[in-house]
Order: structure tokens, then sequence, then C-alpha cells
């Protein structure tokens, strides 16, 4: 089973979005198309629609969690109706099951949040807004280890997990040290670590670094567009190896 992988593909409706000019090859070569959020550039339900067609398009299964950016407009709900009829299913502290092959894989979504790392955590101390912001990080991790949990106790052998902020520091070199905490949470790789998981995809961090590790070893992808310089990857099921799409710019790059 191969999974076509990318995030913050920020669809706009002044020009074809970035995947536009590539759904037939990734038609070819993936089974599967994962999304790490950011689907659109100003949470614009019309931006969400251009996506929706051209995912409309695939016939293969296609997951998405949000990003920071597809809340901009306060129209979430209506960008996850539009995605829905497209037969996009947009994940939130939910898991799913993909058969391909006679072989199952479980896809654990959730957008996750800010917070930080160990020595620059934001904590739940102070003024009601600190408070809130960390408690929103504490509970998106919460949402995660649910979607993983439920995929463990379904028997599901083969689990990824896909997000849009980033689980470890490893994918945020490149990024100002100073932004990591509104950048990913730590608590979410605990949650993957405590779980189980063969692969994390997350986006988010344009400046960051392609790959890492959670400390058990699960392998950490950062799949933003401005980080991968391609449409999407590609991964193969067993995760012996990332293999780029082997195709021309194009599409915006």
């Amino acid at each position: 089973m191969r999974i076509a992988a990318i995030g913050d593909v920020h669809y706009g409706v002044e020009e074809p979005g970035s995947l536009h000019a590539h759904l037939e090859e990734l038609a070819r070569e993936a089974d599967l198309l994962l999304i790490a959020g950011d689907l659109t550039r100003h949470g614009d339900p019309a931006e969400a629609r251009e996506l929706a067609a051209d995912l409309a398009r695939l016939e293969m299964p296609r997951f998405a969690v949000l990003g920071n950016h597809d809340f901009h407009s306060d129209q979430s709900e209506e960008i996850v109706r539009l995605l829905s009829e497209a037969g996009v299913r947009v994940l939130e502290g939910e898991a799913a099951v993909v058969a391909v092959n006679g072989t199952r894989l479980g896809v654990a979504g959730a957008k996750g949040f800010g917070g930080g790392f160990p020595g620059g955590m934001v904590t739940a101390f102070g003024e009601p807004e600190t408070k809130a912001f960390a408690r929103h990080g504490v509970e998106a991790a919460e949402r995660l280890g649910a979607a993983l949990d439920e995929l463990v106790r379904a028997g599901i052998e083969h689990r990824v997990a896909l997000l849009h902020y980033a689980p470890i520091e490893a994918t945020l070199v490149g990024e100002h040290e100073q932004v990591w905490p509104f950048l990913g949470n730590y608590l979410l790789a605990e949650a993957v670590d405590r779980l189980g998981a063969d692969l994390v995809l997350h986006g988010h961090a344009h400046r960051g670094s392609p790959s890492g590790a959670t400390l058990r070893g699960v392998p950490v992808r950062n799949v933003a567009q401005p980080v991968i310089h391609l449409p999407y990857l590609l991964f193969d099921l067993k995760l012996e190896d990332e293999v780029p799409v082997p195709v021309t710019r194009g599409g915006g790059l």
C-alpha cells in the first residue's frame, strides 16, 4: 500500500492549486491520500471548494485534518462539509480504516495544537487566555490518543498518525526557536509512543526540517509543501523507504 502525503497546500481562488496538475500521476502512484492541514489560504469556503473539486476526481480513499489557516474565517464547519461532499473525510480525534489488497491501515487524525516542548512549555497558569491555550494543547493530544486507542482496540496493526502541528522538535529545526511553542506540542508524541504507530505525518512548519523520530523511534515526517518542494511524497506501508514522487515541478510549485 502506497500512501501519498502532503500538507499546507493552501488552496486559493486566484489560480489552480498545487495538486491540480498532478492528479493523474497521484492516481497512478498511490492507494490513498493524506493531507496534513492548511487546506486553504484564509479559511474561505470558496478556497475549499476549489480543493474539493480537485480531490473529487480521485478514486481513492482521501483523508485530511484541518490546519490553523482553515479556521481563520470562522467557517471550518463549511470547509468540512464541502470536502465531505467530495468524498474527503476530515478527521479530528477520529480513526478510519482503509483496506487495500487485503492489508488494513488505520489513520488516526487530529489537528493538534501548540504548547511547546520540555523546557519551553506553556503552562496553565495565570491569565485565562494562557490557561485556555495550554488546555487546548492537552485536549488536542488527548483526541489523538483516543483515535489511536480506537485503532489498537480494533486490532489494526499498521497505524499512521495524521496531524497539522508538530509532535517533536527535530522537524521544527529551521524555524525560530521562539515560535516552537506555537508550532507543536510534545504531548502529541507522547500519545504516539504510548499507543504505537508506524509513521507520523504533519505540516505547519514551513521552514522546518523534513524528518525526525519520537523518543521511541516512530518516524515523523514534515510533509509541508514548502519543505518537500514536491506535489506530495510517497511512503510504502512497511515504511522501509520514503520515495519522492518523480514528477516535474508544476501546479504553482
